[in-house]
């Protein structure tokens, strides 16, 4: 079977998985991923740049070595190889536990009860809810679902497309190195710098292709598109910038604005300003639908791309082969 069939066949089982069954409850891969980089880290610890480059470099290339390995082990096999890739999509695609955490805060909020959203809220994103109202949380919830959507949905699919398992593997490696080491506290500021920039260039394409599909899939194409080309560069984030400019234009919503993160506050731009409004409660359940709109079409778009690469390489084999014959 061709590899662009085996990734079609397997990415496909792998968001149906994590469609019908969430996330795995017990023995999550990502979850044994951040406990053995943890282990790395407290082995090569310190305040240095370099040091963190090689914890980087450990960590994302041995998930790209497992993943390869086991490619090989399985590739004269294709049902075994369907089986592998859609293991290995379920196990780093997250966009069902993604809705389903936001809808139970936005569950919450409607029944009034804040105090039950503020609890839940850590469990997605790294605000501190104490700081919120119910339209600081509701607003706070649909940021998390964009920027997320590409994270854990649409970054990866795009580097299955590129890359197979390796590329699965190793694009929810970097992403979770980012989320252990790379923010800027005072321990991570040198030592996370490799593994935030590494994020930035491996979550470049997953962005952009989110923001196209929020567009095309949002309620507001033409408002998306313009908040962001708008937007987008005012945001501190090359690849949140315009994820989320596009949701706050394809919702119709403002996002951005004042937020406190652990006692720090950040003051950023607004997106979407000038045409948006508030968000409100309702838009978390919108929020969560495009979510998986836009999952859905990045699927159908990766296995296609994959596709015609696929046979452009093989049309053009053939060519060589073909002038080869001919002039020997």
């Amino acid at each position: 079977m061709r590899a662009d069939r085996v990734y079609a066949y397997g990415a496909a089982a792998g968001l149906l998985c994590d469609l019908l069954l969430g996330d795995p409850r017990r023995g999550h891969p990502v979850a044994a991923f951040g406990r053995a980089a943890g282990a790395v880290e407290r082995v090569l610890w310190r305040d240095h740049r370099g040091w963190g480059a090689l914890h980087t470099a450990v960590c994302a290339g041995g998930a790209v070595t497992l993943g390869a390995l086991a490619a090989r082990v399985v590739r004269a096999s294709p049902a075994a190889s369907v089986a592998l890739t859609g293991a290995a999509a379920w196990a780093v695609v997250g966009g069902t536990s993604l809705a389903r955490e936001a809808r139970a805060i936005g569950q919450a909020l409607d029944a009034g009860d804040v105090e039950t959203a503020r609890a839940r809220l850590p469990h997605l994103c790294g605000r501190d809810p104490q700081s919120l109202d119910a339209d600081g949380i509701a607003r706070a919830v649909v940021e998390s679902v964009a920027e997320n959507t590409s994270d854990a949905v649409v970054g990866a699919l795009v580097w299955g497309g590129v890359a197979g398992v390796p590329g699965l593997l190793g694009f929810r490696a970097v992403n979770t190195l980012d989320a252990m080491v790379g923010h800027r506290s005072a321990r991570h500021r040198r030592y996370g710098w490799a593994s935030a920039r590494l994020d930035d260039l491996a979550g470049w394409p997953g962005a952009r292709l989110t923001a196209v599909l929020a567009a095309v899939a949002g309620d507001d194409p033409r408002g998306a598109v313009r908040a962001w080309r708008a937007d987008a560069r005012k945001h501190p984030s090359p690849n949140a910038g315009p994820v989320e400019a596009s949701f706050a234009g394809a919702l119709g919503v403002r996002l951005g604005g004042t937020l406190s993160y652990g006692g720090r506050v950040e003051h950023r731009p607004v997106l979407n300003g000038a045409a948006g409004r508030a968000v409100v409660v309702h838009d978390i359940e919108r929020a969560a639908r495009l979510s998986r709109r836009v999952g859905l079409l990045a699927l159908g778009v990766t296995v296609a791309a994959r596709t015609v690469a696929a046979r452009t390489v093989a049309a053009r084999l053939d060519s060589k082969v073909r002038l080869k014959g001919r002039t020997s």
